[in-house]
């Protein structure tokens, strides 16, 4: 069906729908302001200059996938670089790591994710309790590593306050129809007197999942299977709290499209050579191995600790301590032997201190300090051994004035880097942010901000050298990168009350030096790459427009675009998302709610070198959920269907586009319960 048809169907079964509500009474949908979290100040959604999304309660509930890239897929301006039913990471405007930082209630997490886009993201989905995105100058102050955006991953892992009946609790299951997932998890908090303790647990199984007009019918290496568990302690006092909870969680998931025929192509000087290779067997699905896709082993054993204390001495309104230690390893497993393991050992501590109000002036001052043990060891260690330390200090002020608001940001990193066999690097990244937001009206604001981010380059890009399959790459490093900088401006227009709100964004990345893998060479689907920079600017928009027909009848028209091409000869980067266009309408009364959204994917031709065009497509989502006591607790039955028009989607921003679907259509049904 065409896009044209499906907006005008849409609003026509808006405008019917509008008058059988019109005489109905209940609850409006209307959200109040929402705290975010990621934000040193604590400031609502609203009132953040630059572009924040939140995902909390029911809307995540529904939205949960098997990973995090697939779980934030959708939002205006967030997709993600899908590697099978096992790992994506976020992809924010065009950008994903090492560019796209993941947090756990601002710390950051360690796993390996930012080395390769087949490495899972170490954090449960189904264990979270909302996810923030920050984008532009709200994520500086995370660092470099957000240059591009911050997805912070909000959890109960660490109790803040003691239950008031002394006990609380969640529990949910799952079942899905493409992949035949079985998933479960259940959190509780138990305290009395000034302690707590969070327990929490989650599983689950997936088969390889269903693609439609596939020869072998379900992707080979797309399954899941995953648990994580966390103990959490909290002593809570009057003025704050201080927690610690420790988390082990395990995984194994196929890695499609994996083939090893060129795992022993080798460079040249800038030519690549692969002769003496046995080409002749299928590779065009991912076959590349008569025994089957490879697997991954994950196993990460982390500690976070959280504390907050207000109004510790006179001056100062609130002091926050986040920090965590991961041990993290993965091995990777072709034909029953480990090829090769990759693993990650290191700690991120971040304080920071709210001052006092300043006649109309607030802010915070902070410090953090990382480090990380990296190595891989095997056919892919195409990273030495390696340690990265990072140390910085950071303050943000904000200034009120009437009908305007004004902030200041500062960032100063030092990063040291080292790998057995290479020379020792330093870099010391500088960013700064500035935002002016004016309140119109009290349901209007514009915001106007710019930001100049720096960005050290990673230990992958200044020491890499060897073969990296799951990018069919042969990697080369160079130790003289420079910075990376983004001088950046956005322009916001939000609209907050009022039957119809909105909210939308231009903006203009224009980096000097960005750095990427420029090829030096190609033998068939393999590259030889060196890491290099050159100028290059991304350039989009994105936006959502919602209109309450009547208490608990909504719809919306939301998209967004992104461009990005390098200054020198006007080239496209690769990987950049396809353009959206979709409409969403949503309904609540009594105890039924849910939901009906189409999407247009648009074809991406603007391609790079060795790319090829993505076709577009349609996607068709809806939720349909009931509310009910059971037992006396608050529970809710739902199901939730995906790819209704079971399409053949292929996402441009996957390295493993042509031979790694999205997944067909898929009904989930769930059970969750709180308690």
């Amino acid at each position: 069906m065409q896009l044209r048809t499906l907006l005008l169907a849409a609003a026509s079964l808006s405008a019917s729908a509008t008058a059988a509500w019109a005489d109905q009474s209940g609850p409006g949908t209307e959200v109040g302001e929402i705290v975010v979290t990621g934000d040193p100040l604590g400031r609502s959604d609203k009132d953040v200059a630059s572009s924040v999304a939140v995902v909390r309660g029911q809307d995540l509930d529904h939205r949960r996938q098997s990973t995090l890239g697939e779980t934030l897929t959708g939002l205006p301006g967030v997709n993600s670089d899908t590697f099978g039913g096992g790992a994506s990471r976020p992809v924010i405007r065009g950008q994903t790591a090492p560019r796209v930082k993941v947090l756990t209630d601002g710390s950051a997490l360690m796993d390996a994710s930012e080395v390769s886009p087949d490495h899972a993201v170490s954090g449960e989905p189904l264990l979270l309790d909302g996810i923030e995105i920050l984008r532009g100058p709200s994520a500086l102050l995370y660092g470099g590593g957000a240059i591009g955006g911050a997805v912070n991953l909000i959890d109960k892992k660490i109790p803040t306050a003691i239950p008031d009946d002394g006990f609380e609790g969640v529990a949910e299951v799952r079942l899905g129809s493409a992949d035949n997932e079985r998933a479960g998890v259940v959190g509780v908090t138990g305290g009395t007197g000034n302690f707590a303790i969070r327990l929490e647990a989650a599983g689950r199984r997936a088969d390889d999942y269903e693609v439609p007009d596939w020869p072998e019918d379900t992707l080979d290496g797309s399954f899941n299977r995953s648990r994580t568990a966390t103990l959490g302690l909290s002593w809570v006092g009057s003025q704050g709290y201080l927690g610690a909870a420790y988390t082990d969680q395990r995984s194994t998931y196929g890695l499609p499209g994996h083939s090893h025929e060129y795992e022993d192509c080798h460079p040249h000087g800038s030519s690549l050579h692969c002769g003496g290779h046995d080409h002749d067997h299928e590779h065009e699905h991912g076959e590349g191995d008569e025994h089957g896709a490879p697997i991954v082993e994950l196993k990460s054993k982390r500690v976070d600790v959280r504390g907050e204390l207000r109004d510790p001495i006179a001056g100062i309104e609130r002091i926050r301590l986040r920090g965590g230690y991961t041990d993290y390893a993965h091995d990777e497993i072709d034909d029953g032997v480990v090829a090769t393991t990759f693993s990650n050992k290191g700690y991120d501590a971040r304080v920071d201190a709210q001052h006092a109000p300043i006649g109309a002036l607030r802010g915070v001052v902070g410090v953090q300090t990382a480090r990380s043990d990296f190595a891989a060891v095997g056919a892919e260690s195409f990273i030495p051994k390696s340690r990265m330390t990072n140390s910085a200090i950071f303050v943000l002020e904000e200034l009120e004035l009437g009908a305007w608001r004004f902030e200041g940001a500062l960032r100063q990193e030092w990063q040291d880097a080292r790998a057995v066999g290479r020379i020792d690097t330093d870099h010391s990244p500088f960013s700064a942010s500035a935002a002016a937001t004016w309140r119109l009206s009290p349901d209007y604001t514009v915001s106007l901000s710019a930001a100049r981010s720096q960005r050290a380059p990673s230990a992958q890009e200044l020491y890499a050298r060897g073969v990296h399959l799951a990018t069919n790459t042969y990697e080369i490093g160079t130790a003289t990168l420079d910075v990376e900088t983004a001088n950046s401006v956005e322009l916001s227009l939000k609209k907050t009350g009022g039957a119809t709100t909105f909210s939308a964004s231009a903006y203009r990345y224009a980096y000097d030096g960005y750095i990427f893998a420029r090829t030096l060479d190609q033998f068939e689907d393999f590259r030889l790459i060196r890491y290099s920079q050159a100028d290059a600017t991304f350039t989009g928009v994105e936006g959502e427009v919602r209109h309450a027909f009547a208490p608990g009848l909504s719809a919306a028209v939301f998209g967004d675009y992104v461009r990005a091409e390098f200054d020198d000869n006007g080239g496209d980067l690769p990987r950049i998302p396809a353009g959206r266009l979709g409409v969403r309408g949503d309904f609540a009364r009594g105890d039924w709610s849910g939901n009906l959204e189409y999407v247009r994917v648009f074809e991406q031709d603007r391609i790079a070198q060795f790319e090829t065009k993505t076709p577009g497509y349609d996607m068709v989502n809806g939720t349909l959920a009931y509310d009910f006591a059971a037992a006396g607790f608050a529970s809710q039955v739902f199901v939730r269907g995906t790819n209704l028009l079971d399409e053949k989607a292929l996402n441009h921003a996957s390295f493993i586009t042509d031979v790694a679907p999205l997944r067909g259509r898929n009904f989930a049904v769930g059970l969750r319960t709180k308690f």
